[in-house]
């Protein structure tokens, strides 16, 4: 079965750092393009970031450009999010997602599945 496990969310004061981790298993983790979104309180969830099977290609949503980084060591089968100058809006549940195929983009409905969330609070 595929499982899909992120950490590394906390409370942070604004203009702080955060890194997620998500350590992916039962799968070819290489083989496949990961994302990361996030939901806060009474939104729908979000894409914030994408990266390609060999890490060479992402892509962000313009709120986070230029302050998150994403990025994976396919030897370890583990994603990162590293969030720089946080801000309050960036307060959410951060999820890590496999698509269901080859798709690459940011489109929720195409991942199938899903980690079971972290939460990052930003004050």
């Amino acid at each position: 079965d595929v499982q899909l496990v992120e950490s590394g969310g906390g409370s942070v004061q604004a203009g702080g750092s955060l890194r997620l981790s998500c350590a992916a298993s039962g799968y070819a983790f290489s083989s496949r393009c990961m994302g990361w979104f996030r939901q806060a309180p009474g939104k729908e969830r979000e894409g914030v970031a994408r990266v390609s099977t060999q890490g060479r290609s992402t892509d962000y949503a313009d709120s986070v450009k230029g302050r998150f980084i994403i990025s994976r060591d396919n030897a370890k089968n583990t994603l990162y999010l590293q969030m720089n100058s946080l801000k309050p809006e960036d307060t959410a549940t951060y999820y890590c997602a496999a698509p269901r195929s080859s798709y690459c983009g940011l489109k929720e409905g195409l991942y199938g599945y899903w980690g079971q969330g972290t939460q990052v609070t930003v004050s």
